[in-house]
């Protein structure tokens, strides 16, 4: 199950600059997220809405919430305790607002741009000790990763669920913990079969 994977298109959306689209999502996520409202909420909420429609993505806008309504239901429920309905409202709604933007940078810039223009972002910091091509191998390990991640819980939920275990706990956390150690250690193991992420040596 793909989460974000690139899907070709020309409109405005894009064609803009990466530049441009990954400033807009960082500074309106920040912006959100500072202002802590109901009312920034909803204006990026909308911001974001109008940006998929403009990419022709609007029916990509389901498959986060599909997949995350689980945890999403979870932090509802402790924010509307915690804090009452707005803030459950509000934090809801930046976790969302933040992924589906995020989401949509995925969707309309090819995975090879994505990752020189993150990469080109980090080289500067080579004079910090920054190695600009491993933070590039490990964000493209991240995105190939969440996919693979979150198809594994899905498939145990629903083998739970065949099972009559869809509300057992531990029929659901235990799998998927397993599953997600075993492939960080076979993405390990193929790593250093490959010479790669060994500390350098003189």
């Amino acid at each position: 199950m793909q989460l974000g994977a690139y899907r070709p298109g020309s409109s405005l959306v894009h064609r803009a600059p990466l530049g441009l689209k990954s400033a807009a999502v960082v500074l309106g996520s920040v912006a959100m997220l500072a202002a802590a409202h109901p009312l920034a909420t909803g204006a990026g909420a909308l911001l974001t809405l109008l940006a998929y429609a403009g990419a022709g993505l609007l029916r990509e806008l389901l498959l986060p919430v599909r997949l995350m309504w689980p945890v999403l239901l979870v932090l509802a429920g402790f924010q509307f305790w915690q804090a009452g309905p707005w803030t459950a409202v509000t934090v809801i709604g930046n976790i969302l607002v933040c992924v589906l933007a995020a989401r949509l940078l995925v969707l309309t810039v090819p995975m090879p741009l994505l990752l020189d223009g993150v990469v080109g972002l980090v080289r500067p910091l080579r004079v910090l000790g920054a190695d600009p091509e491993r933070f590039g191998l490990a964000l493209a390990l991240m995105l190939r990763s969440v996919p693979y991640l979150l198809g594994s819980a899905s498939d145990v939920r629903d083998s739970a669920k065949a099972r009559g275990l869809e509300r057992n706990p531990r029929a659901l956390a235990v799998p998927v913990v397993i599953r997600a150690v075993a492939y960080a250690q076979q993405t390990g193991d193929a790593l250093a079969a490959r010479g790669i992420g060994e500390p350098d040596r003189d």
